[in-house]
């Protein structure tokens, strides 16, 4: 197993249970607990996770990436304006693709006025459209992993052959000038490249919590993303860079 696998199975342990021994990952992830230890100094260093006697806990504060759950009830207020503000990007008669996440989520809640195919590989994204009779459903399988609520599978480009996407509404969990777009998953980064390859438009929506912070993997850089849509808490200097990156940006206001 690569490092890089290690520490995602360490990260997907910790965002589960809140805390994580050395012990009980070197048995499970087959290694020597200096390795494992090797792993949380690395994971720490990232801010990903507090080192603690034994194992590990998740960090503590506002600008945590994790743990999923929490983050995404803070912020709910926010992801339901973003949401809105790319509604309006949407025209009936679209076939869109929505991301698992929870501000897909919340834009997936808004849709149903008007007629609209929407692809998504998120079960509970599905779950939300599925009694909207104005929305044509196609849900790309796959497998589930971790807590996570999006399906991933080998081939899902290939799945979409032949079918005219409009646009693609992706997440992140981290957005970063230099690092792009980054998820804990090599799975669901895998994903989101080939499911870009798909659409004429991709739109990247982020609340501003989510700048100036790495995950694991990239799967982008923000350069090939036709806009972004963030709120107006942005940190002023990385709406600086990315202005200066000449990144279509769009500010929704509270």
């Amino acid at each position: 197993m690569l490092s890089v696998e290690r520490q995602e199975r360490i990260v997907e342990e910790l965002n589960k249970k809140g805390t994580i021994k050395v012990s009980e990952l070197s048995k499970k992830l087959h290694v020597t607990e200096k390795t494992i230890r090797m792993d949380l100094e690395i994971l720490e260093s990232d801010g990903f996770l507090k080192r603690v006697h034994g194992g590990a806990v998740l960090p503590t504060g506002d600008d945590d990436i994790l743990p999923i759950k929490e983050r995404q009830a803070k912020f709910h207020k926010e992801k339901r304006l973003l949401a809105k503000e790319a509604l309006h990007r949407i025209v009936p008669g679209d076939t869109i693709l929505l991301d698992g996440g929870s501000t897909t989520s919340e834009l997936a809640d808004l849709l149903g006025d008007y007629p609209v195919t929407v692809i998504t590989n998120d079960i509970k994204i599905a779950n939300i459209l599925l009694e909207k009779d104005k929305v044509e459903l196609l849900v790309i399988g796959g497998t589930k992993i971790g807590s996570s609520s999006s399906l991933v599978g080998s081939t899902p480009a290939k799945m979409l052959e032949g079918i005219h996407v409009n646009q693609f509404f992706v997440g992140s969990t981290g957005v970063d000038l230099n690092n792009g777009l980054t998820v804990f998953n090599s799975l669901h980064a895998d994903w989101k490249r080939q499911i870009m390859t798909r659409a004429r438009k991709t739109t990247l929506l982020a609340d501003s919590t989510k700048f100036g912070k790495t995950a694991l993997i990239q799967f982008a850089s923000l350069k090939e993303v036709d806009e972004v849509i963030t709120d107006s808490k942005l940190d002023p200097m990385i709406k600086k860079g990315l202005e200066e990156a000449s990144i279509h940006l769009t500010i929704v206001d509270f």
